[in-house]
């Protein structure tokens, strides 16, 4: 029950982040307003945004002017949720309420809280990059500073954590120099600052490793599937945010499976 619960959060949530995104994209606040239809501007009541279940009700419509909604809505809701789920589930396991309760203490709500808080910020990263090409300073750089406030209350190290921020920018800043930013954009510096601030020195590179892993297979579909053609832009942001979740919940588990293939 204490699982499905999570899960139900991460949808608001998730709905919330939705919010975000289309507002950055039209510099609005978030905060302020009510929510209303893109295309008829028509106000949004509860009936219309209560998470996944009101658009699978209107069948994927806006109920006033019948207009198609982006799937992405739905999407971003079950993905938040999933990994609220996810998180709840790596920390405490198969505990039932009761038992849930009596261990919640501090550092284990903190860590709940805290990497609901990340997977946020690389939810709202991510669907921006993919629909927008484009990685915001305003979302990536607060994002650097909670990470870091949080991982050093959760007992991380501050030398490690800017070791892992050094190493997870200054490997995206070495290429954009390189290059003259033709390979990557500074957005990708500020992520890669964001990876070690959330992953730490060992977890980023890990994490590096992963999203190059994922980023080349996606990318060898497209290029077979021609989607794609060679020299068109990728938008890799969505693979390091991929990339740091993974890490953050299974690092442990995949370095481990590494080292036992050596």
């Amino acid at each position: 029950m204490t699982i499905a619960f999570v899960f139900i959060l991460g949808l608001f949530v998730g709905s919330f982040l939705n919010v975000v995104v289309y507002r950055l994209h039209r510099a609005e606040s978030f905060i302020r307003g009510f929510s209303k239809c893109l295309f008829c501007s028509h106000r949004l009541y509860p009936k219309d945004l209560f998470p996944l279940f009101s658009l699978l009700w209107l069948r994927g419509k806006c109920r006033y002017c019948r207009h198609k909604i982006s799937w992405q809505y739905l999407w971003a809701e079950l993905a938040t949720g999933l990994s609220f789920a996810l998180i709840f589930w790596y920390i405490f396991a198969e505990l039932d309420i009761n038992v849930f309760l009596t261990q919640l203490n501090g550092l284990l709500a903190l860590q709940l809280i805290g990497w609901g808080v990340f997977t946020s910020f690389l939810i709202i990263i991510f669907i921006y990059d993919l629909r927008y090409y484009l990685i915001l300073d305003k979302v990536s750089l607060p994002a650097v500073a909670v990470a870091f406030i949080i991982n050093i209350f959760l007992g991380h190290s501050w030398t490690s954590l800017l070791l892992a921020m050094l190493v997870g920018g200054g490997f995206f800043l070495a290429q954009f120099v390189l290059s003259k930013g033709k390979w990557i954009g500074g957005g990708d510096i500020r992520l890669g600052l964001l990876m070690g601030a959330i992953l730490g020195w060992t977890g980023v590179l890990l994490g590096l490793f992963v999203a190059y892993m994922l980023g080349g297979v996606f990318a060898s579909i497209l290029l077979l599937s021609k989607k794609k053609h060679l020299g068109d832009k990728l938008p890799f942001g969505t693979f390091l945010t991929i990339a740091t979740f993974i890490v953050l919940l299974y690092g442990d588990i995949l370095f481990k499976w590494y080292i036992s293939l050596w």
